[in-house]
């Protein structure tokens, strides 16, 4: 193999990995019937003039399994951040006790929980596309890399190296969203 031509496989790796952090930032705000800091990540407030995460205006807080509880820092922010949870399709109603808001998480019922098994694959179907685009990405440079001369053997190596690393993430987004059907389904 001649290292004239290079297909940086760096790069398809760093936006693979992309791919896999936005999959498990999709699934870590699928609601499981535990509590879980991390369920409110998208959840944004309207503060100082700004959107801003409820974890910048408190403690987010998970003392029991059934309870997420949030300590406002700032007691005029309060009633924003509530209103914020009751907005965000969480599904849960905050209960107020003074700076402190909490937020008992609901049993989830069987047919919601199907219902969150099937988001979950489409946020994993997502993914798979985002990591096959970025594979169609690196068969594009190696058959640019082709037209400018790369040798047969070259690119069969590179084509094999970028469908090796498309089939391992692939494997890793199948084996997240299983773990998180079952962590859904999990009663």
């Amino acid at each position: 193999m001649s290292d004239d031509f290079e297909i940086d496989t760096d790069d398809l790796k760093r936006r693979m990995d992309g791919a896999m952090g936005a999959l498990r930032t999709e699934f870590a705000s699928l609601r499981t019937g535990r509590a879980s800091a991390s369920m409110l990540e998208p959840v944004t407030v309207e503060a100082y003039g700004q959107r801003t995460p409820i974890n910048q205006l408190g403690t987010v807080n998970v003392p029991e399994p059934r309870m997420v509880t949030i300590n406002v820092w700032d007691k005029s922010m309060v009633g924003a951040v509530e209103k914020a949870i009751r907005e965000s399709g969480l599904g849960i109603n905050p209960q107020l006790n003074g700076t402190i808001i909490m937020l008992p998480i609901p049993e989830l019922n069987e047919e919601r929980r199907k219902e969150l098994t099937k988001v979950a694959a489409q946020y994993a179907e997502a993914a798979r596309v985002a990591v096959r685009n970025i594979r169609r990405d690196g068969m594009d440079q190696i058959k640019k890399a082709k037209a400018d001369g790369m040798s047969e053997d070259d690119q069969k190596f590179w084509e094999t190296e970028v469908q090796d690393l498309t089939d391992t993430y692939i494997k890793q987004v199948d084996d997240a969203l299983e773990t998180k059907q079952s962590e859904i389904m999990q009663v």
